[in-house]
């Protein structure tokens, strides 16, 4: 059985990694986030986070379709978040990083402890601990908290009580 508690501790210990790459984009005016099949709800996760606390403009997309409109924006002032572990669609996602390096976009890439490949192309890399692939948004989900969270603090954005949000969920 799987020891996700222990593994979600050793993902939580890429804070001040998290922190350092928050300040590098800081002052960032867009930002795109990528995922396959387990990550793809992750990559909308942390877009809405980025959104929601920051008021940075951030959109989620399917990795699969980032050659349908995405990639269209990508140059050297747009990070680019994907969720890349070695579990489903890894050769697939590598592919999509190499496209986001031939446009010069800046990747921040979330990858599975030890992963070399990915390393070599982006800018920046959070390791997570392997594990199931079904369980592998429990962990990548959380250096993308991070990033939102470290990213509106800097900007100055009160992260407990974010502007325009519904403070309560109602039912139409």
């Amino acid at each position: 059985m799987e020891n996700i508690p222990a593994k979600v501790e050793t993902t939580l210990q890429s804070n001040d990694l998290v922190a350092h790459i928050s300040d590098i984009y800081k002052d960032s005016t867009n930002c795109l986030y990528l995922g396959r099949g387990y990550n793809f709800p992750v990559a909308l996760e942390g877009a809405l986070k980025l959104k929601e606390i920051s008021y940075i403009h951030a959109e989620g997309y399917p990795a699969a379709e980032m050659k349908h409109g995405p990639i269209a924006l990508i140059d050297e002032q747009m990070p680019v978040v994907v969720i890349a572990t070695k579990k489903g669609h890894y050769e697939k996602v590598v592919s999509n990083i190499q496209e986001i390096k031939s446009r010069n976009g800046r990747i921040i890439a979330v990858v599975t402890e030890g992963d070399e490949v990915v390393k070599e192309l982006a800018d920046h890399v959070v390791e997570v601990p392997e594990t199931l692939e079904c369980l592998t948004p429990l962990l990548t989900t959380i250096p993308l908290q991070l990033l939102s969270y470290h990213i509106a603090v800097m900007r100055d954005c009160n992260v407990d009580q974010p502007r325009n949000l519904a403070k309560s969920v109602t039912v139409e």
